[in-house]
């Protein structure tokens, strides 16, 4: 097995809105707001290659928005295909895309336009896409609270086109790619545990968004189920720290992987570094 870091969009999003109910004041100290209240985020994807397997790990936002919904997010950097073609791979090299869940920051990147802008197709023609039953079902029957981060854009072309199959429950869809569900944050986000060089590697998606979000009470007012985010947080430390899990960001834009360690204050960030650092065990 190999892994890959796949660095996409620097994207902002309202530092209020990514923090709850925790205060600026306290936030802040890590993750600085903009005149505008917004802070940085960003997409850094996974590639796992196992046997014959590309697996693609989320797909980012895209490009196919409007430039004025793009700017509403302030989104620059990469695109998904220059973040590929930055590791060697295209994307009709890629077998199987996971998707967390359907919001647009998450699966945007996996439909595009055809030249003339008249159909939207796959990016990933030769991709079975994945997500859970539970997530496609909250996803085309939208709660109020996240209808605007559902677009239909971004995941019927894969359903209507065949290219999309649905998990039911928790699993090893692949050798040593452990899926798990958790639903916090959204009804069935997938979120992958890969056995890596002796280690797990999780991918964290929103289920933990970034480093600052390390203690438990940061959860993002995102999260339809705020109290049931904090138990699984709970739980998921108590796994992690016995472990020694490598939890690996997908929306921190400074830090890409931690350890986290116990202690009477609960847990706590224990040490911070590149996925290469366990690509060289």
């Amino acid at each position: 097995m190999k892994l890959h870091t796949i660095y996409t969009e620097d994207f902002k999003l309202d530092g209020g809105a990514v923090f709850g109910v925790v205060p600026k004041s306290l936030w802040s100290q890590t993750a600085p707001a903009d005149s505008n209240n917004m802070i940085a985020v960003c997409n850094r994807l996974l590639l796992i290659e196992i046997d014959d397997h590309r697996i693609l790990v989320d797909s980012g936002i895209g490009t196919k928005q409007d430039e004025k919904y793009r700017s509403h997010f302030y989104i620059t950097g990469n695109t998904l295909e220059q973040g590929l073609a930055e590791k060697g791979f295209k994307p009709s090299d890629i077998t199987d895309v996971l998707l967390t869940h359907l919001h647009f920051d998450h699966v945007g990147g996996c439909v595009v336009y055809n030249e003339d802008r008249t159909k939207l197709l796959p990016l990933f023609p030769n991709a079975i896409h994945y997500c859970s039953k539970a997530q496609w079902d909250w996803a085309i029957h939208p709660n109020p609270r996240e209808k605007a981060s559902y677009f239909d854009e971004n995941y019927m072309p894969l359903f209507e086109s065949g290219h999309l199959e649905f998990i039911h429950e928790e699993q090893e869809l692949f050798k040593g790619v452990h899926l798990k569900m958790f639903n916090g944050h959204t009804q069935g986000q997938i979120i992958p545990f890969i056995d890596y060089n002796g280690r797990t590697v999780v991918f964290m998606a929103d289920f933990i968004e970034s480093l600052t979000h390390i203690p438990v009470p940061y959860i993002p007012s995102f999260d339809v189920q705020p109290l049931v985010s904090l138990k699984e947080k709970t739980d998921f430390y108590e796994e992690a720290v016995a472990g020694n899990f490598v939890l690996f960001f997908e929306h921190d834009p400074l830090h890409e992987c931690c350890t986290l360690q116990m202690t009477p204050k609960g847990a706590k960030v224990k040490d911070v570094f590149q996925l290469s650092m366990v690509n060289s065990h």
